[in-house]
């Protein structure tokens, strides 16, 4: 009755839903590089299963944030298995449901539950351009409190139009069979029933299967993250279409909000100073204290009067420079001149009242 029911809807996941050819299902594997998703794929391999993993790369990833540590993982893992693997970047359109997500914000400025959607429905096109079946994910209920409970998983299915077609297996037991089990291409009773936050079954399997090189559990994502959701209500409420540079530049240092139109970011090491200068973009100013050691200073904006001289004294605050004598900072438009200021480092308690 199932298969019925997708195919007189128009989606028909593949061949494989109306013959009994030789054909093996076949399965997109939501593969993040974590435990979770990786004993799913594994699973599904164990099972005669063909996979085509799928990876996506948002503006706010914080496992690799440019460094390729996620990627390389999830790679690595595909290698392993010898399956298919495809990653997919989600930009502009993930920003922009940031802004104004449909089913709202979790602890910080998570949208989990817009979020796991439009991955989903990235999955559904990809899924029907391999000719692949069905989706597999290492979602297990109750592990992460906005999407992960049963409402919450109802609606995803619901609103990226993969209701029956999304296998979790690590939890399958847990909910109706999906048509992946009712047709048979899996073995329900090979499927799992874990529930909550522990990790003790998945860290047993992999102990079983011989795994010892595996990711912490945590977010990968930094709208979790108190501090960095703080930075992003700033970019949001002050930039209308903010880019990836906007958003690389939130991981980056301690933000100053000088006024409406201008940030300064402080680098709070010499590896961020390095990240500040490959952001620095048209428009842009540098500043950086002529003699002692200190901090670059990036000002993003339309600088009125008054506005960079602050901020040459809160880089300055931040250097090695006497608090209570003038200090020499160099100001470097990008194209333009060098000029240089002379100014004393900014009080603390001013500092403290622009910090985002």
């Amino acid at each position: 009755m199932l298969a019925k029911a997708y195919i007189a809807s128009g989606f028909l996941p593949s061949e494989a839903l109306t013959h009994d050819g030789p054909r093996r299902p076949k399965a997109i594997v939501l593969l993040s590089g974590g435990l979770d998703s990786t004993l799913a794929l594994h699973m599904m391999k164990e099972m005669g299963v063909d996979v085509v993993a799928l990876s996506f790369k948002t503006p706010f990833c914080n496992f690799d944030c440019g460094r390729g540590a996620c990627g390389g993982r999830i790679g690595d893992t595909a290698s392993k298995y010898g399956v298919e693997w495809r990653q997919l970047a989600l930009g502009e359109e993930y920003l922009e449901m940031v802004r104004e997500p449909k089913h709202g914000y979790g602890s910080a400025m998570n949208p989990c539950i817009d979020c796991r959607v439009m991955m989903f429905r990235r999955a559904k096109e990809v899924m029907k351009e391999v000719g692949a079946d069905f989706v597999v994910t290492g979602e297990v209920l109750g592990q992460r409190p906005m999407s992960q409970n049963r409402r919450a998983m109802q609606v995803i299915e619901k609103e990226s139009g993969l209701e029956g077609l999304i296998l979790r297996p690590l939890s399958a037991r847990l909910f109706e069979p999906t048509l992946p089990e009712r047709m048979g291409w899996v073995d329900r009773e090979k499927l799992l029933a874990i529930h909550g936050r522990s990790r003790r079954v998945q860290m047993s399997m992999a102990k079983e299967v011989g795994w010892r090189d595996y990711p912490n559990p945590g977010g990968g994502c930094l709208l979790t993250e108190a501090g960095f959701a703080r930075r992003l209500r700033d970019l949001l409420s002050h930039v209308r279409h903010p880019d990836q540079n906007d958003v690389d530049l939130l991981k980056v240092g301690r933000h100053f909000r000088i006024d409406a139109s201008c940030k300064l970011v402080v680098g709070r090491n010499e590896l961020e100073n390095d990240e500040l200068r490959g952001l620095t973009r048209k428009g842009d100013l540098t500043l950086e204290v002529v003699g002692p050691p200190g901090p670059l200073g990036l000002l993003r904006g339309s600088p009125e009067e008054g506005v960079v001289p602050l901020a040459a004294e809160i880089v300055s605050r931040y250097s090695d420079a006497p608090k209570d004598a003038l200090c020499e900072v160099m100001v470097r438009p990008w194209g333009g001149e060098v000029r240089t200021l002379k100014v004393k480092p900014a009080a603390p308690e001013d500092v403290a009242k622009m910090l985002i």
